[in-house]
């Protein structure tokens, strides 16, 4: 195994424990955006990851936590790509991570809508009635904001237990 190879597989470990800087709860990894990790052959390291959606505030935290933990592991040139091709889904977030969102009060999402190719298409119909309760399992739920503290999540209370918890929306 070649000292490249070794490094590469070190820097992905490295990178896979970054946590996402709006949900913390949640590593890079977990939420699904980081993509690949690299090194090149003057021993740098190049880190692609996807925005969870166009505009996400959070990339610029992302990759700073990146590069500072990769530094702080002994990596001097580090580089991180943003990938927008194909777009992030919230079916990219892994079973540990919808796990570990349930187990933090936050709904993880369903299945993401499917499109084909092309625009997607703008419907103005209800957003889905079942999201069960992470707290206690109940589906008697209702939306009480379309959007809660970031634009991908919805604020909900459950009828059932009367607890409000935030819903991450099926992109």
């Amino acid at each position: 195994m070649t000292g490249t190879s070794i490094d590469a597989r070190r820097a992905l470990e490295i990178a896979r424990t970054v946590p996402d800087p709006e949900l913390p709860v949640l590593t890079l990894a977990d939420l699904g955006v980081l993509r690949e990790v690299e090194t090149t052959e003057g021993g740098g390291v190049v880190v692609s990851i996807t925005p969870t959606y166009s505009g996400c505030p959070a990339m610029a935290e992302m990759r700073a936590d990146l590069r500072r933990r990769l530094h702080d592991a002994g990596f001097d040139d580090v580089e991180v790509r943003t990938v927008l091709h194909p777009a992030w889904t919230t079916d990219w977030i892994s079973e540990e991570g919808r796990r570990k969102l349930a187990e933090y009060g936050i709904a993880p999402p369903g299945s993401a809508p499917r499109h084909g190719p092309g625009p997607v298409p703008l419907t103005l119909s209800a957003p889905a009635p079942r999201v069960p309760c992470p707290h206690c399992g109940s589906a008697d739920t209702e939306e009480v904001s379309r959007f809660s503290a970031t634009a991908c999540k919805a604020l909900r209370r459950c009828r059932a237990c009367s607890e409000p918890f935030e819903h991450i929306k099926e992109i």
